[in-house]
């Protein structure tokens, strides 16, 4: 999966009122990789937002595989879980592979009683999947 870098994009999709802590999310396409950093808690605030971004990358019909990366997220709800499960739904249409990677012990317990990680893989770093 290693490739060029074809765009790289960081985004603020939602800040926590009341707050100064933003949630961001981090997209660059490697190849037909898109992965997707996240960045803060995944929860029904973000969830709506990252879902769209995310479908409007994978309607563009050249994301092959996507590689979502929860390394600094630091809480996931059902409305987290159900932006995961949907790209994943996207993925396996287009004949594609998903990967989970970098979930935090808590996080990654959830992604474990859910069911997801039946699912998807879940890897420590995104370099353990692109050396698949």
């Amino acid at each position: 999966m290693e490739g060029i870098i074809i765009f790289l994009q960081k985004i603020v999709i939602a800040t926590v009122e009341g707050g100064d802590s933003q949630v961001d999310v981090e997209i660059k396409m490697v190849r037909n990789t898109l992965v997707i950093r996240v960045n803060g808690e995944l929860d029904m605030v973000m969830a709506e937002k990252l879902k769209k971004e995310m479908e409007a990358r994978l309607d563009e019909g050249e994301v092959k595989n996507l590689i979502v990366n929860l390394e600094k997220v630091t809480f996931i709800d059902s409305s987290g879980l159900g932006v995961i499960i949907a790209g994943y739904k996207k993925v396996m249409a287009a004949n594609g592979r998903m990967y989970i990677v970098g979930a935090k012990p808590n996080v990654k317990r959830i992604l474990i009683l859910s069911g997801v990680s039946k699912l998807i893989p879940i890897y420590d770093t995104e370099q353990e999947v692109i050396n698949l």
